[in-house]
């Protein structure tokens, strides 16, 4: 039936007839893929310098935090009368609110701008990608 010629030989082979493939750039895409891996390990630094920042961070808010609560239970514990004590718990604990949401506001910034920085990095690349093959293919339509 096929006259031993098998089906890439006779069917594929009249397909493709007088079809040239294109000559394929071998270094400029292995150039290409390390700058994508540079950018990927560049943002990935970024991320990590980040969250050491963020970690750090919190562990200084902790530590001033529970030196802030010993001090208050010291000065709760000294005698005085009821309605300065409520006084000065609501006074201690107001005190406490407005500085968690201070530090959880800084907290969500240092988080926001390692994003940007690391999302920056990554868009300069892709936007970078755009624009080498866009020289491509102007090199390709100008052959």
């Amino acid at each position: 039936m096929n006259n031993g010629k098998n089906f890439f030989d006779t069917e594929v082979g009249k397909a493709f007839a007088g079809f040239t493939f294109p000559t394929f750039d071998v270094d400029s895409v292995i150039a290409a893929q390390r700058k994508n891996f540079d950018a990927f390990t560049q943002a990935n630094q970024v991320a990590v310098d980040g969250i050491q920042a963020l970690v750090k961070r919190q562990v200084e808010i902790a530590s001033a935090a529970i030196e802030e609560a010993s001090t208050a239970l010291k000065e709760l514990t000294v005698p005085g009368g009821a309605e300065e004590k409520l006084a000065k718990n609501a006074e201690l604990a107001k005190a406490s609110y407005e500085k968690a949401l201070a530090a959880t506001r800084e907290l969500a910034e240092l988080v926001t701008k390692t994003q940007d920085e690391a999302f920056g990095v990554l868009n300069k690349r892709f936007t970078d990608c755009f624009e080498e093959f866009k020289d491509f293919a102007a090199k390709r339509a100008a052959k």
